[in-house]
């Protein structure tokens, strides 16, 4: 079946499914080792209470059946022993039916996971990997060849991710129109990395240069990646280059990492590949299965096609409950101001003027000024990018950032875990605040002088000094807001 297989892409669809299994590894593992304190029993925002209001319908996914700690537990961390698994080529080495049912276990794990997730996955790169996930499951194995069907429905894919991207911005906020954007993204992104400073203090000329070249790559280089070889390689070489600076000057999870691994499905690998290994003839069930596969796809696109078109583009929607076939974009507007939420502690009865209060550091937001971005993409840090959330707006806070304080007066060790330190050690304090800092990131001469990454300047009070409930301090109970006289 010559216009079923594509005997020449073995190598490109060897290298992304391989890679793919990676993504899914670290997605597994940051799903592991957060939920507990998250969404876990006695989590921030409990999967039992979410599942008691939202039906299976609307949130399919193991967990509206049964859920508990331990089986949420048992769910990531097998998902990312399989996805380990396929990753060293276990999906190469079985027929081509298991192969497909391995992809399809570890979409199903990651949808349960990502249905009862909440606002902690309600981002734009869960519903990609979905959505990757999902298409990788008919893309065959060692013993078959790549289906023509399926890379193109990842080159379709990978066209709705840049080229929504790009309109979305192009849409939305007027500097990236006049080509300023960058002069603030690099300072107030929601987790700056290493570089992240560099960029900044990059001259503003190469600012300009940097949208502009986004431009090009996110409104006119994804058209190519639904033309004919070459140009379609060439197309997906640049979309490779273009997220690989974004990893350089920020974290966004495992964003751009799968936008490359999808990439993938438009390069043509049989000028440095060497002959295609012998394969058999796909049988017969596979090709009507691929078959059918690309009609529902082909349905599907409708929605995602239609917001495109749309003057009213949603960035990062998903139209059925399966998230499949979705919308992407991201930084439709962009912040002028970097604002972050500092979480302070004190072990005094009664604080007042001279009470000292201990600072809560997190993992990768900012905190402390002296401490340069670290990187941690492809691992996504959760409770870091709900914090940038609610400093933009204390409506991004609600029904969760009050339970935080509470668990931070309990002592409570799977929220504390999720911190970089814990000032308070040996016993929980007594009274936790927040205050609202502008931050911004430090002038050449300042980092020479101080050596600090970041000035930061007192905003406001953010949430006043929550106290430990009567006789609940150390243990389990809820924080009391504390009456001002």
């Amino acid at each position: 079946m010559d216009w079923f297989a594509a005997s020449d892409y073995w190598l490109s669809r060897l290298v992304l499914q391989r890679a793919l299994a990676v993504v899914y590894l670290v997605a597994f593992l940051s799903a592991a080792s957060q939920f507990r304190a998250l969404i876990g029993t006695r989590g921030l925002t409990p999967v039992p209470r979410f599942v008691r209001r939202v039906p299976f319908r609307a949130s399919p996914s193991l967990f509206q059946w049964r859920y508990s700690d331990r089986l949420f537990s048992c769910v990531s961390w097998g998902g990312a022993a399989l996805s380990a698994a396929v990753a060293a080529g276990a999906a190469d080495a079985v027929p081509l039916w298991a192969s497909m049912a391995m992809w399809a276990l570890l979409w199903l794990a990651y949808l349960s996971i990502v249905n009862v997730g909440q606002l902690w996955y309600s981002f734009g790169w869960e519903s990609l990997l979905l959505e990757a996930g999902f298409l990788a499951i008919f893309l065959g194995n060692a013993r078959t060849a790549p289906p023509v069907l399926v890379l193109w429905l990842l080159r379709w894919l990978a066209f709705r991710l840049e080229f929504g991207a790009g309109l979305i911005k192009w849409r939305g906020d007027r500097c990236w129109r006049e080509l300023t954007c960058l002069d603030y993204h690099h300072e107030t992104q929601p987790m700056p990395g290493p570089l992240s400073w560099f960029f900044h203090r990059l001259p503003k000329p190469l600012h300009r240069v940097e949208v502009a070249a986004n431009h090009v790559a996110q409104l006119v280089v994804p058209f190519g990646l639904l033309l004919p070889q070459p140009v379609a390689t060439y197309a997906a070489a640049v979309v490779i280059v273009t997220q690989l600076w974004l990893v350089l000057s920020g974290n966004f999870s495992w964003l751009n990492w799968l936008t490359i691994v999808i990439a993938l499905a438009a390069v043509d690998s049989s000028a440095f590949a060497g002959a295609p290994p012998p394969v058999a003839d796909p049988p017969l069930w596979y090709v009507v299965v691929v078959c059918a596969v690309t009609a529902l796809v082909l349905v599907l696109s409708q929605w995602p096609v239609r917001n495109m078109i749309s003057r009213g583009q949603q960035m990062n929607a998903s139209f059925n409950s399966l998230h499949l076939v979705n919308t992407y974009g991201a930084f439709g507007s962009v912040t002028r101001v970097r604002h972050e939420i500092v979480v302070e502690g004190t072990d005094e009865e009664e604080p007042g003027e001279d009470t000292v209060w201990r600072e809560y550091e997190f993992r990768g937001k900012p905190g402390d000024v002296s401490r340069m971005p670290r990187q941690f993409a492809p691992y996504h840090l959760r409770l870091d990018w709900q914090m940038w959330f609610a400093a933009l707006s204390p409506a991004y806070a609600a029904g969760w950032f009050e339970p935080f304080v509470a668990r931070l007066l309990e002592g409570d060790r799977d929220t504390l875990r999720l911190l970089r330190h814990d000032p308070f050690p040996g016993e929980p304090p007594r009274h936790v605040r927040a205050l609202l800092y502008r931050y911004r990131f430090t002038t050449r001469q300042e980092r020479r002088e101080t050596g600090d990454w970041w000035h930061r300047t007192l905003v406001r009070e953010f949430m006043p000094p929550v106290r430990a409930a009567s006789g609940s301090h150390g243990q389990s109970g809820a924080g009391e807001r504390r009456e001002e006289s």
